[in-house]
């Protein structure tokens, strides 16, 4: 009976302990959210700047996907109009 209440106690800690550290790296975020709204964040220029690039290649990639799915297309068109 003392085994099953001891599991049962080490089971509310390890939940309590769990619960204890989610709310730190939420704190976390937010608080990194706002010091990079106000530009207070450490390094911030070079965040800032990995950022721009990151957004930048992030674009680029998309749009080099759909300028290749475009040439895709025209290939398969190009394709069937020399087969018929």
């Amino acid at each position: 009976m003392k085994l099953r209440y001891l599991f049962m106690i080490a089971i509310a800690l390890s939940t309590l302990s769990a619960c204890g550290q989610k709310p730190t790296e939420t704190t976390e975020k937010v608080m990194d959210k706002v010091n990079d709204a106000l530009d207070r964040r450490p390094n911030e220029k070079a965040r800032d700047a990995v950022e721009d690039i990151t957004s930048a290649v992030k674009d680029a990639s998309e749009e080099a996907q759909g300028k290749m799915e475009e040439i895709a297309k025209e290939i398969k068109n190009q394709t069937e109009d020399a087969v018929k």
